[in-house]
């Protein structure tokens, strides 16, 4: 689990946010919530969280100072900015400082997902762990290959890293091809001799993997489950899902919390 240091001057948002963290992600958790810059740099000076998400203005000490101080002690300690402040300037100077991302107020429940999961997958790679579509370990051996693996088992590898990487993105046979530079014909014959798999059934599991992750670990409403897992169409999401699991997301997700 990793910890989270929130940041934010209003009690109810503060509050707010911290629920949405506790219902929205299964991977992270508030361990301190401060109420302006010097409080969080107090907490700081004696515990290290993973992740800092701050307001911008803030009674005695704002965001914007607040992440430049942060930044000079821990130059990799990611930051995310939840404001209601639009302003081009501060999302600039924010920016500067190598912020994760940038927020407004009310927070889209997407928006706040995506940049949940993407701060995640940072973290995982940072610690050593590998969420590659929650997959079983393999026989082939691909966890940590050897110089002399052959080409096409590299490709298939960066395929399939691509894929877990942009679950929710285009993930067309044309993107993909463009990704690792092969023509596209070429490229959906090699990932079925490699793997035995039509390309078009893996990236379909990969999807179902996530979206019962999603539907198992969060409260995440069934349409944002569908586009989480790379469906525009809740409807069509649902039918493949029933498919593929002889559930709907709604009775699958009944099952799996009783």
């Amino acid at each position: 689990m990793y910890k989270v240091l929130l940041v934010e001057d209003e009690a109810l948002i503060r509050e707010g946010i911290a629920k949405m963290i506790e219902q929205w992600t299964a991977d992270f958790a508030v361990v301190k919530e401060a109420v302006h810059g010097k409080e969080a740099l107090a907490y700081l000076s004696s515990d290290m969280p993973d992740l800092v998400i701050t307001d911008i203005r803030m009674r005695e000490m704002n965001g914007l100072d607040l992440i430049q101080k942060i930044r000079e002690r821990y130059a990799d300690l990611p930051i995310a900015i939840i404001s209601g402040y639009g302003d081009f300037a501060y999302a600039q100077q924010a920016l500067r400082c190598g912020v994760e991302d940038y927020l407004l107020k009310p927070v889209n429940r997407m928006a706040f997902v995506s940049m949940m999961d993407k701060i995640r997958d940072k973290l995982d790679k940072k610690h050593g762990r590998s969420r590659i579509a929650e997959e079983p370990p393999t026989d082939s051996g691909e966890d940590s290959l050897p110089d002399d693996t052959p080409k096409d088992h590299r490709l298939v590898r960066k395929i399939k890293e691509y894929i877990a990487a942009n679950i929710e993105g285009d993930l067309s046979l044309q993107a993909i091809a463009d990704v690792v530079d092969l023509h596209r014909v070429y490229l959906s014959q090699l990932f079925k001799q490699e793997t035995g798999l039509n390309l078009s059934d893996h990236i379909t599991e990969v999807r179902m993997e996530r979206a019962k992750y999603l539907l198992t670990h969060t409260q995440l409403k069934i349409y944002d489950v569908a586009r989480l897992s790379g469906y525009q169409s809740p409807k069509h999401f649902s039918l493949v899902f029933k498919q593929h699991t002889s559930s709907t997301p709604g009775a699958y997700r009944t099952e799996t919390s009783g």
